[in-house]
């Protein structure tokens, strides 16, 4: 497989509002805001996109409730790569 860049990077926050206040306040980062709280930045470099991903929205994402399940670690963070091949990085 071969990795051509970072598509997009950010944390995965319980609380949206203390994320926004880190990020936007304290940082300067300037972001969109979507649908159910989803910020996110395309002017950071490194990363095509920066995004705070709502805990209900991954937990939805993964698992089909807005609940994240209580036997499951909470996730920090997520991370995307855009690759050469998706074809052949699935099959890997």
């Amino acid at each position: 497989m071969k990795v051509l860049f970072i598509a997009g990077f950010g944390p995965i926050a319980a609380d949206v509002g203390e994320s926004r206040r880190l990020y936007a306040e304290t940082l300067g980062i300037r972001f969109k805001v979507e649908e159910g709280e989803y910020l996110h930045t395309e002017e950071i470099e490194g990363a095509r996109a920066f995004a705070i991903w709502p805990l209900d929205q991954a937990a939805e994402s993964c698992f089909g409730s807005g609940e994240w399940p209580a036997d499951v670690v909470r996730p920090q963070a997520w991370l995307e790569f855009d690759v050469e091949d998706v074809d052949a990085a699935t099959r890997e």
